[in-house]
Order: structure tokens, then C-alpha cells, then sequence
């Protein structure tokens, strides 16, 4: 008697060849998704570049929109270095007596220094400070005829950083009732104002930036808009045949890169011009201050910053103007 062999129940194995195709199906896949995207990218540009004269009337203002912020910014970042001199101004001056002896002056810093909330306390002899004088007035010449120094020792106290809103004022009341001290000297108010100007003027720009991000957005926005309305009956035909929304996008996505980008740098480039321009003047007027002050333009990280701000804006100004008449329907 002839048993029957069992029914196999396992699932026939696939082809070689089906195998193959399915492995490489991803692969595929990544491949004609970044085709799509590298075509966008170089096609839109050409669509720019076969416009020049609107392309480059658009870079300008939009370079312009982003240049004028990025200019005050610059000239706050140079106003920032007043704070090293106003560091130095927060000390105390203290004018000795006249005709007081050094040892007199070293007596009294060492027991000023033992106050609280004196971080240093450095000595200025006569000489140190007529030395001074001659360099930095100008009036070199007319010291000469001078048979003795007419300037007293000066401490030059250091409060601590640490100690306070009204410590320094405190210490400069306490140091006036020293025998040995004529005049204290501690001009705070001219500090104040400084720190209030370099405050108002940095949230103005702030304010500034962020309005002329958006005309610059709004350019680039209405540029697209013109392009998509231009391109309708392309447009129609692609999403007759079936296009997603992100197809039909991605061009326009492209082309506010482009010129975002393109203005970033030429607003970059319309810096670099200023600075050119401006180099010489500034640097004769940083030389009339014995060079206390070290001119420095745009570095290379606020460069940086500015051109992917820039590429930025115009996406998402692309991106806005492109998504609107992608939910109105097909474009008119």
C-alpha cells in the first residue's frame, strides 16, 4: 500500500531575480529622490540666470535689506569696546594731599586694601603721573617751563565686582573722610548713560533686523508668486498628471534658496565695500586716541550666520508664496 507524502506547506521561495529587485528598490528609490532634487536645485537656477537684469534688480534689494542691519551691528560690536575703558573709569580716584611723601601714599593703600570690597589698590606717584600727562595731552612742550610737579599722589582703587550696585559709591563716600585724601574722584552717572545708549541702540537694531528679515521674506515671497504665476499652465499639467504637491514645491523651494543666498553674499560684498571705504578715516581717528581701540569688521561666523539666514529667508519666503497658491488649487 503506496502512502501518501505529506503536502508541502511552505511558501515556495522567490526567485533569484525578484529577490534582487526588491534589495534594490530602496536603492532606487534614494537615488531618483535625490535626481529630483539636485534637478530643482541646478534648474531653478538657470531660471534665475535667464533673467538677469529682474534677478539682479531682486539681489539688491534684498542684499540692502540685509546689509543695513548687519552694518549697525558691526559698528555696535566696535562701540562694545568702550566697556574695556568703562571697566578701567568703575575705579576710584583718589587724590592725596599735596606734598604728601610716598611712604605716606603706601601707608594708606595698604589699609585701603584691607577694606571690604576693594578687589586693588594701585599707586601713582607724582612723576608716574606727570609722565602721563606729557604723553597723552599733548602738552609736552609747556610741562617744560614747570620748575616743580604740581600733581599729587593718586591711588587708583579697584571695587570688587561682586559687591554691588552701590558698594563702589559707598567706598568712595568713606574713602572722602580720610585725613590723608583731598578728592575722590567716581564718575558712575557717564557709565550709566553708556550702558543705556549701547542697550537702546542694540534693541533698535534688533528691531531693525527683524523688520528688513521681513521685507527681504516678502520680496522673495512676491518674486516666487510672479514665477508660479508665469508657470500656471505648467503647473496645471504636472498636477493633471498626478504630481504631489511637494513635486510641484520643490523648484520654487529652490529658487528662494538661490536668492537668498545670492543676497546674503552680495550684502556681504556691499559691507566689505563700507569697510574699504571707511578704513582709512576711522583709522586716522583711531590714532588721534593713541590706538585705544582696535576696528574689527565682520568676522567669519556672523558671516556665516548671515548667509544661511539669508538662504533662510528666501526658503521659507519661497516656501509661503508657493504653499498659498498650492491651496487655492490649480494656479489662474
Amino acid at each position: 500500500m503506496n502512502r501518501r507524502k505529506p503536502p508541502n506547506r511552505l511558501k515556495p521561495a522567490k526567485p533569484p531575480k525578484a529577490v534582487a529587485r526588491a534589495a534594490r528598490a530602496p536603492r532606487l528609490g534614494l537615488r531618483a529622490w535625490r535626481e529630483q532634487h539636485l534637478y530643482s536645485l541646478f534648474s531653478s537656477l538657470g531660471r534665475i540666470a535667464a533673467r538677469p537684469l529682474a534677478t539682479l534688480l531682486t539681489l539688491l534689494v534684498m542684499a540692502l535689506a540685509l546689509a543695513m542691519p548687519l552694518l549697525l551691528f558691526v559698528l555696535l560690536d566696535n562701540a562694545q569696546q568702550l566697556r574695556g575703558d568703562m571697566q578701567q573709569a568703575g575705579a576710584i580716584s583718589v587724590f592725596l594731599k599735596p606734598n604728601q611723601d610716598a611712604a605716606v601714599a603706601e601707608t594708606l593703600a595698604k589699609r585701603v586694601r584691607a577694606r571690604a570690597g576693594v578687589a586693588s589698590v594701585t599707586v601713582k606717584t607724582p612723576e608716574q603721573g606727570l609722565q602721563e600727562f606729557r604723553s597723552q595731552s599733548g602738552f609736552a612742550d609747556a610741562m617744560k617751563v614747570l620748575h616743580e610737579n604740581p600733581l599729587p599722589a593718586v591711588l587708583v582703587v579697584t571695587p570688587r565686582a561682586d559687591a554691588g550696585a552701590d558698594a563702589p559709591a559707598q567706598l568712595a563716600a568713606s574713602l572722602g573722610a580720610e585725613p590723608e585724601i583731598d578728592l575722590v574722584q567716581y564718575d558712575a552717572a557717564w557709565r550709566q548713560r553708556l550702558d543705556a545708549i549701547l542697550g537702546a541702540a542694540t534693541r533698535f537694531a534688533e528691531v531693525l533686523a527683524g523688520l528688513l528679515a521681513l521685507a527681504a521674506l516678502l520680496v522673495v515671497g512676491n518674486t516666487v508668486r510672479l514665477d508660479i504665476l508665469g508657470r500656471s499652465e505648467e503647473i496645471t499639467v504636472m498636477q493633471l498628471l498626478g504630481a504631489s504637491s511637494a513635486f510641484v514645491r520643490r523648484p520654487f523651494l529652490y529658487t528662494g534658496l538661490w536668492y537668498g543666498a545670492f543676497s546674503a553674499a552680495l550684502a556681504l560684498a556691499v559691507i566689505a565695500a563700507v569697510e574699504w571705504l571707511l578704513f582709512q578715516p576711522l583709522s586716522d581717528l583711531v590714532a588721534s586716541y593713541d590706538h585705544r581701540f582696535a576696528i574689527h569688521g565682520v568676522g567669519w561666523l556672523p558671516a556665516l550666520s548671515t548667509l544661511a539666514l539669508g538662504a533662510a529667508l528666501g526658503w521659507l519666503g519661497a516656501w509661503l508664496a508657493a504653499s498659498r497658491h498650492l491651496l487655492r488649487g490649480t494656479p489662474r
